[in-house]
């Protein structure tokens, strides 16, 4: 075996996949031995992968899963792709990732390649991944190096071959070593100075994101006092052909990189002394979304949600995949809750959660919450019985109501 790949989610998965594609033999390691054993039956959760690909690649003898590190000890080349969340108080939870650590730790040999792909704060590579592996290994003559995956699940167009990759090793050596891994499979590799620049990089780019939909957040309040639309306001500014991008309106934001990232941008500035005032007041207004997002609507409703039915059309965190980590519609449903509402939801990809399965659309409501549009909810049922409907969604796409935000 050449690769080992440690976490098979969303990240770690279609790693595994392109390098089994590209060549390599790969394990694919996960503590989780049930989703070893969907993953062994050609079942995945991630939308870019294929149930014939999971199959064809095992009969291939080029891909196996295992629940065992030691099936695995036989790799030269390791890379951690593990969840980074954040903890109750919004920091960083790094458990996942020294978990990862301690398992590596006990199969590495002199000579092998560690790689990050898990975001996480600047100086993870440097200051957490390799003294605590060295340490429990025993082993110094470890390569390491930082490669922040960029992956945006269900997204056509961007994947693991064409989307850029960013990458640093700590030695000349582990950055040629690591050039070399993903040369095989990625089209772009964009070398920086240190593993630090790597990190930050991350950092920076899901930062920004959040940046701009909180200034937009903002400035939609702004323009409804005005009486204008924010949509149409943004569309006009998106017409200048340089120095804009345009962001829009939305309930909060959701996934794991733009809810999470900024929070360890924060974090690596409180661990040398700063303050990063911008981000965390974007955080803030991006959190309080829902809040405000009820209110709004509460308005529509004479001020009063006590027993409305409402139904949410897309609990995701975005449209056409299953994933739910923080999804703003989830924190919409509990507000609209607090406030007496009685909510139903409709997803064609999720069956159950928390007890309350979806219900298909009906005009047996008294609203209906466009939340997470995907592309087959058939909005016709809300259209024919005239329902009371709002379009919460962050978009420029018109389904058939005006942009609420």
């Amino acid at each position: 075996m050449d690769v080992t790949v440690i976490g098979q989610g969303y990240v770690g998965l279609p790693i595994a996949i392109s390098a089994a594609e590209a060549g390599y033999i790969v394990g694919g390691f996960d503590i989780d031995l049930d989703k070893i054993n969907q993953l062994k039956n050609g079942s995945s959760d991630s939308p870019e992968v294929t149930s014939k690909k999971l199959i064809d690649l095992q009969l291939q003898s080029r891909l196996k899963f295992s629940a065992d590190i030691f099936d695995h000890k036989a790799s030269t080349i390791f890379v951690i792709a593990v969840p980074t969340p954040l903890d109750q108080r919004r920091n960083p939870e790094l458990k996942y990732l020294i978990s990862a650590c301690e398992i590596l730790a006990k199969i590495v040999k002199p000579g092998d390649l560690v790689i990050n792909e898990s975001t996480s704060f600047i100086g993870t590579l440097r200051d957490l991944i390799k003294p605590t592996i060295e340490k429990l290994s025993g082993i110094k003559n470890l390569d390491y190096a930082a490669a922040p995956e960029r992956i945006d699940p269900g997204n056509p167009t961007w994947g693991v071959q064409n989307t850029p990759r960013v990458l640093a090793g700590i030695t000349d050596i582990a950055t040629s070593r690591a050039a070399d891994f993903y040369g095989k499979f990625c089209n772009s590799i964009h070398l920086v100075t240190k593993p630090e620049v790597a990190e930050a990089a991350k950092l920076l780019e899901n930062s920004f994101r959040q940046v701009n939909i909180a200034l937009v957040n903002e400035l939609s309040e702004i323009v409804k006092a005005y009486k204008i639309s924010a949509n149409e306001t943004i569309s006009a500014a998106a017409t200048k052909p340089f120095g804009f991008m345009p962001f829009y309106p939305s309930i909060g934001v959701g996934g794991h990189c733009i809810p999470i990232d900024p929070s360890y941008l924060i974090y690596s500035a409180k661990q040398v002394g700063l303050e990063a005032e911008i981000i965390t007041l974007a955080n803030e207004i991006n959190l309080s979304r829902p809040e405000k997002v009820v209110k709004l609507i509460k308005g529509t409703l004479h001020g009063d949600l006590e027993r409305k039915v409402i139904q949410v059309a897309g609990i995701t965190y975005k449209p056409n995949i299953s994933d739910l980590r923080e999804s703003p519609a989830l924190k919409l449903i509990k507000e609209l809750e607090k406030n007496g509402a009685n909510v139903i939801w409709f997803d064609p990809f999720i069956q159950i959660f928390e007890g309350k399965k979806s219900q298909p659309l009906s005009s047996q409501i008294d609203l209906g919450l466009i939340v997470t549009p995907h592309d087959n909810i058939d909005f016709s049922v809300w259209r024919k019985s005239n329902t009371q409907v709002l379009d919460l969604t962050a978009n420029s796409k018109n389904y058939g109501w005006p942009k609420f935000l």
